[in-house]
């Protein structure tokens, strides 16, 4: 790209669009791509152009569209599409909904190598159909190819962004508590469940209300993964009081805990465990009162087929703190964004 008169740039190609914005017109006036004619040299002035950028053959670089095409290219994403280049730039858009996986190494490791910004939804977003996942353009007009063919290089042997889909799971829900099993008080759990697993592909089987009663637990736990069950929910005991029995339960089933009790508020007490390939969430009673608890957080995740570690539940400290905002607008917000 070279910059040059309008009475040099005669018979050249323009490679970058000219915006005029006056009551009749506001877009392109001249399009990337025009090869300028003495036609246009008025017509350039009214725009107060003197100047103008000119491709340049064979000097090794790429215009702001082909870059963005480029990089979408390095980085498909199933279940998502790009767009055409729009000033510059591309976005990703979900055809489905999905939980969006970030390689955030490889993404710092791209915009650290000079022109490309990439810019994306948090690592974990549970994303929707329709919804932009990401962004990709260089900064300047044109670029050195060269700094694209790096990026091509890197994405070659490692995945850059991720929609995976949400799975099916057949779901056992246990509420545990005397009181509920006596119908002295009424269960609300139930609703609460019931109503976060809605967005999601899955069969309830049933959910079952136990007395604290360790055999029961266990009992009603063996019967639902009996009929399939790869997903199980538990409420109620989830505390550390010694006669609170789910988490001993879960033990008892042969589950292996990843983790009981997690650096994130609401859902301090949350447990999670696997037994073979079911996965077991614990879920403290703050799911009752808050609308949005680390439930809220861990169900997508779930569905999506994510396999917990502890270290994940480290992580969450950072941005586990939900602000109990009047109104809630999660996803959109900070909590659980690690």
């Amino acid at each position: 790209m070279k910059k040059v008169t309008i009475e040099q740039a005669v018979g050249l190609t323009l490679c970058h669009d000219i915006t005029a914005i006056r009551d009749d017109l506001k877009g392109a006036a001249f399009r990337r791509g025009h090869v300028i004619q003495e036609a246009d040299i008025p017509a350039l002035l009214d725009l107060g152009k003197r100047t103008v950028f000119v491709w340049e053959e064979n000097a090794g670089e790429i215009h702001e569209e082909d870059a963005a095409l480029r990089m979408a290219a390095m980085a498909p994403v199933q279940g998502a599409h790009y767009t055409t280049p729009t000033e510059g730039k591309v976005s990703l858009i979900a055809d489905r909904p999905g939980m969006l996986r970030v390689n955030s190494e490889l993404l710092q490791t791209i915009n650290a190598i000079g022109d490309i910004t990439i810019t994306t939804l948090p690592d974990h977003y549970p994303a929707e159909e329709g919804m932009r996942l990401a962004s990709m353009r260089i900064v300047p007009l044109v670029t050195k190819e060269s700094q694209i063919i790096e990026a091509e290089r890197l994405c070659a042997s490692q995945t850059l962004l991720e929609l995976r889909p949400y799975t099916f799971r057949r779901v056992g829900v246990i509420i545990t508590g005397s009181e509920l099993y006596s119908g002295r008080i009424q269960d609300k759990f139930e609703p609460v469940v019931r109503t976060k697993l809605k967005p999601y592909p899955c069969e309830i089987l049933g959910v079952s209300i136990c007395d604290d009663d360790l055999d029961m637990i266990v009992e009603t736990a063996k019967q639902f993964l009996g009929q399939g069950a790869d997903l199980l929910i538990f409420s109620g005991g989830m505390s550390v009081d010694p006669d609170d029995l789910t988490p001993s339960a879960i033990r008892k089933l042969g589950a292996q805990v990843i983790t009981h009790g997690a650096p994130a508020q609401p859902g301090n007490m949350t447990l999670a465990a696997y037994l073979g390939d079911t996965a077991i969430l614990g879920v403290p009673s703050a799911a009752i009162k808050m609308p949005t608890t680390l439930f809220d957080v861990l169900l997508p995740q779930v569905f999506a087929g994510e396999k917990f570690t502890k270290e994940d539940f480290v992580r969450l400290g950072n941005g586990g703190l939900c602000q109990q905002c009047k109104s809630c607008h999660f996803p959109n917000c900070t909590f659980g964004r690690y």
